[in-house]
């Protein structure tokens, strides 16, 4: 039965439906439409996928294992330092720490533990970054003294309603240095129901007073293969498609982090057309990346390296029409260089699954056809022209020219080839190379401060133990004595007039100090146990030991420019030089060793010679 202000439920059901035509005032009826339903705010995927246990953390499975130890027998730190690149969970690893060690239990009656429950009311204040007992705090922005005193001040009071009260200081780096010191003194005694936990992507700004009272734990990037599963795995709980080229892309441009991967595939996803046969494909993520395709970075060191450079170039002008940057695409070849080199100098890792299917073939197939010296000398000009790149004011230009470079000098022999062929062909026309400055000795020519040739004669057997045979085992002494400064001086401020062990003549320079001779005398008479006698001289005397080695050096060079091998290098390379001469049979000071005199000893007579005797034995009969 329907009341006064209310209608029959009944006839509710036989409401006329609104006329089509105008009202009493000329106008159509309004027609109630439904409200709009409206979402809920979006959260990003590295905000929805934070880890919220210790199982959920990847790539970190040493800090997760000590941690889990420490929670299991009671020997749980009252400091904590995480350090390690962005995004690789620091904070996300603090807040964890501080659920486990507040957590307690569905039933209200459990303790600190490596596997919080969740659902108790410190897990979900914690969770929700509400909870009283744990304060965060921004370093980078609250970084001075004052801000220190009030968290020490705030340290004296017991916890409001869980077990520990808990400091989580991200970027501590930021802190100055009042406030290191001024946190000093608590951070080393703190109240047993204080935890510390200090994050940092720069610890060698965090002074050795407070690291050396933390625990530290190093978070380390995580790697490729690690990454693009994880990223798989929320591609098919967000329901979304995507190529595993795209994810191997996401997790490489990641950089080991775990959150930038999560905004690039967040990115990803807003950027492909919705619908149910959609795919993320590895194109649409280099081009909205501004990443060279993998296969193109592939095709460009083929044709860099096979000398080709009309190709070289259509692949670039390719890539810069599709938005690429040319700068990263020269990053990318010297990424792809650094590891066929290392395919080459391991081949075991052509079977280890850490590295892309790509980079398992084809590269293991480049790394066949090259050289380790062609893939050292593309790395350094690569290297080179990185800097080049950003620098120029044009980049396009400037990674065209790196590339032009890198085919020109493809076809050009390595240092190596170019030993063996000049060997080859010069072998008449005089000795070996490693006889240019005499037995024992190399020569190493440069040009444009890069090293052409290095040859090395077979090492000289071991020397024989020092003996104060001459002057200059007498400065070898003093320099093995750790007497830098006396070294030094008789090496470039002294010559030698007289040497007549146990005494000594010397001429010095103005420059030699006044107590050379005493400290001299003194130190040859504590390490022989014999009396030296230092004289010093007006006479002129030798040159210093200093010019000696400069002038013999100056013959060696000599020597090795007239050699017909050098000469032929010299003349390959125009605007090479001779660097540096190693002659193996000198000393430490570039000078011959001294010959060794030989005592005077008697001639045997010949075998034919007849006995003679001047004087007779008697020999009674």
């Amino acid at each position: 039965m329907s009341g006064l202000f209310q209608d029959d439920p009944a006839e509710q059901d036989d409401i006329p439906p609104p006329p089509d035509g105008p009202g009493l005032f000329g106008d159509v009826l309004p027609v109630a439409l439904p409200e709009p339903v409206h979402a809920g705010p979006y959260r990003v995927l590295a905000r929805k996928y934070r880890p919220t246990t210790f199982d959920d953390l990847i790539g970190q499975e040493a800090m997760v294992r000590i941690l889990r130890n420490a929670f299991a027998i009671g020997r749980v730190a009252h400091a904590f330092m995480l350090t390690g690149v962005r995004g690789v969970g620091k904070t996300t690893t603090a807040r964890i720490i501080a659920r486990a060690l507040n957590c307690i239990g569905p039933d209200g009656t459990g303790g600190p533990t490596a596997d919080p429950c969740g659902i108790c009311a410190n897990c979900i204040g914690i969770l929700a970054d509400r909870h009283p007992d744990v304060i965060e705090m921004d370093a980078a922005s609250r970084n001075g003294i004052g801000d220190i005193r009030e968290l020490i001040e705030a340290v004296r009071f017991r916890p409001m309603q869980a077990r520990n009260k808990v400091f989580i200081l991200d970027e501590v780096h930021m802190l100055t240095t009042q406030a290191f010191n001024a946190l000093l003194k608590t951070l080393e005694e703190p109240p047993p129901h204080v935890k510390f936990i200090f994050a940092t992507t720069e610890l060698r700004k965090v002074p050795i007073t407070v690291l050396s009272r933390c625990q530290r734990f190093d978070l380390r990037r995580v790697r490729i293969a690690e990454l693009s599963q994880h990223y798989a795995r929320i591609a098919r709980n967000e329901a979304v498609a995507v190529e595993p080229g795209a994810l191997e892309q996401i997790a490489r441009a990641a950089d080991g982090s775990v959150r930038d991967g999560l905004s690039i595939l967040d990115q990803a996803i807003a950027q492909t057309d919705a619908g149910p046969d959609a795919v993320i494909t590895a194109t649409q993520v280099a081009d909205m990346l501004g990443l060279a395709d993998r296969e193109a970075v592939f095709d460009l060191m083929e044709a860099v390296m096979g000398g080709k450079p009309a190709a070289a170039l259509a692949i670039t002008d390719g890539a810069f029409e599709r938005g690429a940057d040319l700068g990263t695409l020269l990053q990318d070849l010297l990424d792809l260089l650094h590891t066929i080199t290392r395919l080459k100098s391991i081949p075991g890792l052509r079977d280890s699954h850490d590295l892309p299917e790509a980079e398992r073939t084809r590269g293991a197939q480049i790394a066949d056809r090259l050289a380790v010296p062609v893939l050292a000398r593309a790395w350094q000009m690569l290297l080179k022209g990185v800097g080049e790149v950003e620098t120029a004011p044009d980049r396009r230009a400037a990674a065209e020219m790196v590339l032009i470079r890198l085919c020109h000098v493809a076809d050009i022999p390595t240092p190596g080839d170019l030993v063996r062929r000049l060997n080859a062909s010069g072998s008449a026309a005089g000795p070996d190379l490693s006889a240019a400055a005499g037995g024992g000795s190399g020569v190493r020519a440069v040009a444009n401060g890069m090293p052409l040739i290095s040859a090395e004669a077979a090492p000289a057997p071991a020397p024989a133990a020092p003996r104060l045979n001459n002057f200059r085992d007498i400065v070898a002494l003093v320099g093995a004595q750790k007497e830098a400064m006396l070294h030094a001086h008789l090496l470039h401020s002294v010559h030698l007039v007289r040497f007549a062990p146990p005494v000594i003549e010397l001429r010095p320079q103005p420059e030699a100090p006044r107590d050379l001779a005493p400290r001299l005398a003194a130190l040859l008479s504590e390490v022989t146990a014999t009396r030296w006698t230092i004289a010093m001289s007006t006479a002129a005397g030798e040159a210093t030991l200093a010019e000696q080695g400069n002038a013999a050096d100056s013959a060696r060079r000599t020597a090795a420019a007239d050699h017909p091998l050098v000469r032929a290098i010299l003349d390959t390379f125009p605007g090479a030089r001779i660097d540096t001469v190693h002659d193996r049979t000198t000393d430490a000071y570039g000078l011959p060793a001294p010959l060794t005199e030989q005592p005077d000893m008697p001639g045997f007579a010949p075998p034919e010679a007849d006995y003679f005797d001047e004087d007779p034995m008697e020999i009674d009969p």
